[in-house]
């Protein structure tokens, strides 16, 4: 049962709210309540990387791992300077999870389940003695003189002639309170209540949606590198240009595939602005430049002269589907010889293969780690601690904060570091503030 009265109540059992109650518990700090509103915590953790979890990425120099934060890069500086990749692979291990890394950088369970990570976390919160309140909520807090006065919505299950459940309310107090509600639209209710300004929150990471039908027949067809640029159009603002390489995967709907989720990200406001239209230019050749390949050309022409153009593509890694696109789209017969390849179809496929140009009409589907851009405005945040600079006793950590990163385990590591930073802080606070 939930007390009237707890010394540190956590709201959120996902990543960051595990990581602060376990944390705290285990530098000494008594009497730690963990809530969690629905019936199964950790349930992000648990759906993360297709039922994998990619519980951190192997970038092992703070300096270089905060430069995949679209928001929040200058604000983590501090932060990953005192709990990096290092620091989680390590707490992690201490706790009985070994990770792996893998040629991506990508870091995952040995196990290969995201199961092991819950129960590493879930066993960890019994050992350090964290009270995990399942199927409780805080519905609403205010500050008091002794700390904070709140409400808590609590599911009762209650045996009838049939089986029910029940929500009740109760009061509960607390001195110092941590939310880590994530992306949950009640964590930023809850820290608006209590005086901070939320940065409205716009979707990150996630596909585009694109109007070119016949580019759409080939879904399921994979390319890297590809170099890519997002052109918007923004109300009242200069126009923007965003800029990413890597990995893209043609879908039934539009593009996706690694590079194109980080450039979404980057991109996710001024493509809010911009009604998630614009148009997106695609450099199929990657590295290749336009000259490059005008030289290449001419050489095949002497060294495949017989060849016939759909029947031998420029390079191995060119998807033979998308070859013929391109020549489709250059207005080149396949079965026409690359020693007949006339100069203004040449000029036509070397524009085709390095700056395609797709219009955009919508936002697709969310990547796998449903992350949102905004949150509690980090400048009323002390980073050091994840305190807020106009409510005393309170924390704020995770997906909640104004900090997003992009796909790859970055999401799930800001989550270990606040939450642990957290910890430290209110294992050094007197136990009568």
């Amino acid at each position: 049962m939930l007390p009237d009265r707890v010394s540190v109540l956590v709201a959120g059992g996902g990543a960051s709210g595990f990581m602060t109650a376990i944390a705290a518990a285990e530098a000494g700090v008594a009497d730690v309540h963990l809530l969690e509103a629905t019936a199964e915590p950790l349930q992000k953790v648990r759906i993360s990387g297709g039922g994998r979890c990619n519980v951190t990425h192997a970038c092992w120099d703070p300096r270089a791992l905060v430069g995949h934060y679209p928001r929040g890069e200058r604000a983590l500086r501090g932060p990953f300077s005192r709990f990096a990749t290092g620091d989680a692979v390590a707490w992690f291990e201490a706790h009985g999870l070994t990770l792996v890394e893998e040629a991506d950088g990508r870091m995952f369970p040995r196990s290969n389940s995201s199961e092991s990570v819950v129960a590493s976390l879930r066993q960890a919160a019994r050992r350090a003695g964290v009270q995990l309140h399942i199927g409780a909520s805080l519905q609403a807090v205010s500050r008091s003189s002794g700390g904070f006065e709140g409400v808590a919505r609590c599911s009762a299950e209650r045996v009838t002639h049939r089986s029910t459940a029940e929500a009740r309310q109760k009061s509960i107090a607390c001195r110092r309170l941590v939310l880590a509600t994530g992306g949950h639209p009640s964590g930023r209710m809850l820290a608006a209540g209590l005086g901070h300004r939320v940065v409205p929150p716009v979707p990150s990471l996630f596909s585009l949606a694109l109007a070119e039908r016949t580019l759409l027949e080939l879904a399921g067809v994979a390319m890297a590198p590809v170099d890519l640029q997002l052109n918007l159009e923004l109300p009242s603002a200069e126009p923007r240009v965003f800029r990413q390489s890597g990995a893209v995967l043609i879908t039934h709907k539009g593009l996706s595939g690694p590079a194109l989720l980080k450039l979404t990200a980057f991109a996710a406001r001024d493509l809010k602005a911009a009604g998630y239209g614009g148009e997106l230019v695609v450099n199929w050749a990657g590295p290749r430049s336009a000259v490059e390949l005008e030289a290449l050309i001419d050489q095949w022409r002497s060294e495949q002269a017989r060849r016939q153009l759909g029947r031998w593509r420029p390079w191995s890694a060119l998807s033979r589907r998308l070859w013929l696109h391109l020549l489709a789209a250059a207005g080149v017969d396949p079965q026409l010889r690359w020693a007949d390849l006339p100069r203004t179809r040449q000029r036509a496929l070397v524009q085709g293969l390095t700056a395609s140009r797709y219009r955009i009409t919508g936002r697709g589907p969310f990547g796998e780690e449903f992350v949102t851009a905004g949150g509690v405005d980090l400048g009323e945040i002390n980073m050091a601690t994840m305190e807020s600079r106009v409510c005393a006793g309170l924390q704020v950590v995770g997906e909640l904060l104004d900090v997003d990163g992009i796909t790859g385990g970055f999401n799930f590591q800001h989550c270990w570091t606040s939450g642990w930073l957290a910890a430290q802080a209110l294992a050094n606070i007197d136990p009568d503030v």
